[in-house]
């Protein structure tokens, strides 16, 4: 089978899957607006369909079959999405409309879209760079409001700005080696090294390291974290997913081994998306349905990124929490005393100070006591050693720190050749390795098949 021409004119349903009241159908290509002609019937006849103006009127099959009321739109290149001319069909929002129109539109002469090549053709034709292809992604997966406002920064090509100062520098110092490349006789110095060496290191190696500071805290509120609530049975724990929920999410009952699977639910915390996960309550069974779900709680106990562990403040520390607390006392985690409500003032402060330095936190799940608190507890744990005293203007994905922690590494060598004296020609080779490693980020340099790879991400119709 041929691969797909880049000249092709694509076509793809750009709604998500379902019924709605409203679905569209997108066509990217030289043979745009040929089709629309073919299909569209305005209402009002008109001689010509202006650009970036909708008309209604019905879509019609080859065989005189009215298929759909819709609104079109016809918007001229360059100033489209792709940059190619493009048609948007409107139609009813039914499953089946669209896919009978989709029909009409292949047969007219298009071809289905593969997954991400609007975005594609919109990187290839120069509209937007790979940063900001790939911050659509982002916003498509948004779990949050800080993780949808980051995404629509980088759509705007913040990351890449950002970037320009360091690879201007680059440029900069590459240009100075290229002069002493050229005139190699010249009685005055032109190669610098000391002080090309202090430039790179303030106005490129600084930088990088601020954005990669900045990639670990975007990660936190592009991917966010897991969060396993574990404890022995009857502490608490669905309780405790129920009130971090703020609703009735899991069942609740005094009859130890009701949790019998894991139970999974997102909630934001300041921002940070925090995939909470109930678990059974582990501990010596004869049940072999509770047993399944135990062998799950172990499971994704090993995975979590973080642990809510707790503990019955009425009861006290049990040996069957000693034990559990051998699995994750070395894990990130955080005590949660519960119960507090049938407990006095001070009375589990001894049992509190047993946990130090770990944090711990003393609430009510059942009443709601001090839930506050522990989001902070949370907020303060998953942040810890980050700079979040504001949501970043742009934050490097794991692509992205990849290629900066490679080109810090080609700039920390270009560092020690200049200051050892090295040749130019040498030190040359190391600015244009540097400037070729940086230039994959916006997508410069990006091989086809890394491309390929990232734009497959994307949903079909985008």
């Amino acid at each position: 089978m041929a691969a797909p021409r880049k000249t092709d004119t694509i076509a793809a349903v750009a709604t998500p899957p379902g019924t709605g009241g409203i679905g569209i159908i997108r066509i990217s290509g030289s043979k745009a607006l040929a089709i629309l002609q073919h299909l569209f019937r305005p209402r009002n006849k008109r001689k010509t369909l202006q650009s970036h103006k909708l008309y209604y009127g019905t879509v019609v099959a080859d065989d005189g079959r009215v298929l759909d009321e819709v609104l079109a739109v016809y918007m001229r290149a360059p100033a489209t999405y792709t940059r190619e001319d493009v048609v948007e069909l409107h139609s009813h929002g039914s499953w089946l409309v669209l896919q009978s129109l989709l029909a009409e539109v292949f047969r007219a002469g298009a071809r289905a879209a593969e997954p991400g090549e609007f975005t594609k053709r919109a990187f290839l034709a120069g509209r937007i760079d790979l940063t900001q292809a790939e911050a659509v992604i982002d916003l498509l997966g948004a779990q949050t409001a800080s993780g949808m406002e980051l995404a629509v920064e980088q759509m705007q090509g913040r990351l890449a700005e950002e970037l320009e100062p360091v690879r201007q520098a680059l440029a900069r110092i590459l240009a100075v080696v290229e002069v002493a490349i050229d005139f190699p006789d010249d009685d005055v110095e032109i190669l610098a090294g000391e002080e090309l060496g202090k430039q790179l290191q303030a106005e490129v190696l600084d930088r990088l390291e601020q954005l990669l500071c900045l990639a670990d805290q975007g990660r936190v509120i592009r991917e966010g974290v897991h969060a396993v609530i574990a404890g022995r049975p009857n502490v608490g724990k669905s309780s405790l997913l129920n009130a971090l929920l703020r609703e009735e999410r899991a069942l609740v009952s005094d009859i130890p081994g009701t949790t019998r699977d894991t139970i999974e639910e997102l909630i934001s915390v300041r921002g940070i998306p925090v995939y909470l996960v109930d678990t059974a309550g582990i501990h010596e069974h004869d049940d072999l349905v509770e047993g399944l779900g135990i062998e799950r709680a172990r499971a994704k106990l090993a995975e979590a990124d973080l642990v809510l562990f707790l503990v019955d403040g009425k009861a006290g520390f049990t040996e069957q929490d000693r034990e559990l607390y051998t699995l994750i006392r070395d894990k990130k985690h955080i005590v949660v005393l519960n119960k507090m409500d049938l407990l006095a003032d001070g009375e589990s402060d001894g049992l509190a100070a047993g946990f130090a330095p770990h944090p711990v936190v003393r609430l009510s799940a059942r009443t709601g006591e001090n839930i506050d608190g522990l989001q902070e507890a949370l907020y303060g744990v998953l942040t810890e050693g980050l700079s979040m005293t504001e949501r970043p203007a742009c934050a490097p994905n794991t692509r992205h720190r990849a290629i900066l922690e490679k080109t810090r590494a080609a700039c920390l060598r270009l560092r020690d050749a200049l200051r050892q004296g090295a040749p130019a020609d040498l030190v040359a080779v190391e600015l244009q390795e540097s400037l070729d490693i940086l230039g994959d980020i916006v997508g410069l340099t990006t091989p086809e098949d890394v491309l390929d790879i990232i734009f497959s991400e994307f949903c079909i119709g985008k």
